[in-house]
């Protein structure tokens, strides 16, 4: 077990270098002069094209692609991920501030699809063409149709504008205030959610149905076993195995794709930070969050894989 979380996080590493290569590479790419975006953003006026190349040179913009990039690799081994060139701010206390927000709106929203999905899903598989089936397939069809943003808009529209029962927008720190702060997630972490709670209804529906007709199901019945003991202890931990695949995959798209969610609802998030950032080709802050979303994403995928063999003791991982 040690040997293979070595090896896959040692694995990391090429993937590591590879995407940040990439997105420093489109970066450097990308039409503009990253120079003008920050003298209007200090508001700086008269500055001749000798004073902007000096300028150029001091944050080292005129240096090879390459060197760049190997620069920005040796710092940030150091932990040093650079200053953005918009505020002057470091960018690891950015990552920090954004990195909390995203995380729990990832986690509350995954932790609000499951509490929905697995029991509505398990439900349906147990009781096919029921009603309660057709309305959880309903729901899961209508939830994986619907664009989040649309979502986002309706759900403003009817608890914020119309009942006046949440805010639509703003973001308040756990540190802060724990009640605001939860009352202010409930209309992003529903909108991320569904989509998720769709997908993971869906499959733990079918996995549940695939996995009822085996034989090992009706030698447990055969046996005597409990009803209950039968759904969770045998069919339901072998139908997770593919539901833990679509919660891994999910994980980061959750995590560096809510930009839309956080730009709807002024959360100050992961999305949101890397697509301001785009905008004004702040080179160091867009690696930052490419870096940071990248591993996180493997490391979730990592541990999934490690809860296939406690989930399945077929599954050796050696």
């Amino acid at each position: 077990m040690t040997q293979y979380v070595i090896r896959r996080l040692l694995a990391t590493i090429p993937v590591l270098l590879i995407v940040t290569f990439i997105v420093f590479t489109l970066m450097f790419l990308a039409p503009g002069d990253p120079i003008y975006l920050l003298v209007d953003v200090e508001q700086t006026q008269g500055l001749t094209e000798e004073q902007l190349d000096i300028l150029r040179h001091e944050l080292g913009l005129d240096r090879p692609l390459i060197v760049q990039y190997g620069d920005w690799l040796i710092n940030a081994l150091q932990g040093d991920l650079g200053t953005s060139i918009r505020g002057s701010r470091q960018v690891s206390d950015m990552l920090k501030s954004a990195f909390s927000v995203s995380i729990e709106l990832t986690l509350l929203a995954m932790a609000f699809a499951l509490i929905i999905a697995i029991p509505v899903g398990i439900y349906s598989a147990l009781k096919p063409n029921s009603l309660g089936d057709l309305l959880g397939t309903s729901l899961a069809i209508g939830g994986i149709s619907a664009p989040n943003f649309w979502v986002a808009l309706l759900l403003i529209y009817f608890f914020s504008v119309k009942l006046g029962w949440l805010p639509s927008n703003g973001f308040t720190r756990i540190s802060e205030d724990l009640q605001d702060n939860l009352t202010k997630m409930v209309l992003p972490v529903i909108t991320l959610g569904i989509a998720l709670m769709a997908s993971v209804m869906r499959m733990t529906r079918s996995g549940m149905l695939e996995v009822m007709h085996q034989d090992y199901i009706r030698t447990a019945r055969a046996k005597g076993a409990l009803e209950r003991r039968v759904i969770f202890n045998h069919a339901f931990r072998n139908a997770m195995l593919p539901v833990l695949t679509i919660i891994g995959l999910q994980f980061g798209a959750l995590l560096g794709g809510a930009v839309v969610i956080e730009q709807i609802f002024s959360l100050p998030g992961m999305g949101r930070l890397g697509l301001d950032a785009i905008f004004i080709r702040d080179f160091p802050v867009v690696q930052g969050v490419v870096l940071v979303i990248t591993l996180s994403y493997l490391l979730v995928n990592l541990f999934v894989d490690l809860l296939y063999g406690v989930l399945d003791p077929r599954i050796r991982i050696s």
